[in-house]
């Protein structure tokens, strides 16, 4: 692969830390959930930076599937991310799930399946992540 774009990043202090970019037009303070142990301070964390990408990966991904197919995706059509992280099951450190929910007002089911079908293969999240973690693709 001879990548088009290069993002850059950096961070500092972990999960309770900062991470912005190396162009400066993303700056954010990290907090640990509570639920993995931390304060729930006001920051973010990866899991959130993870869901963010990953919907707009998909709905991206899921446009450029329907230009092919000649099919109009509406402006209001969305991807809701869900990635959860906890222990994996062989206890030799943490895992992630991603579930993501697409909303195609207007359009039938079936194109609607058929173009998330083929968004993830497409999907360069959805590549990255098939067989690593558990994924779930439905219609909301």
């Amino acid at each position: 692969m001879k990548p088009l774009y290069h993002a850059r990043g950096h961070a500092t202090g972990g999960r309770t830390g900062h991470a912005e970019t190396s162009d400066g037009r993303l700056k954010l303070d990290l907090s640990t959930p509570k639920e993995l142990g931390g304060d729930g301070g006001l920051g973010t964390n990866p899991e959130q930076l993870f869901a963010l990408g990953y919907s707009a990966c998909f709905l991206g991904a899921l446009k450029y599937v329907a230009g092919q197919a000649k099919v109009k995706i509406p402006e209001d059509a969305s991807v809701h991310a869900e990635i959860g992280i906890g222990p994996r099951d062989d206890g030799t450190g943490f895992g992630i799930s991603a579930h993501l929910t697409v909303t195609i007002p207007g359009m039938d089911r079936a194109t609607a399946e058929d173009l998330i079908h083929k968004a993830e293969i497409v999907c360069p999240y959805a590549h990255a992540t098939r067989g690593n973690i558990e994924s779930k693709f439905a219609l909301g």
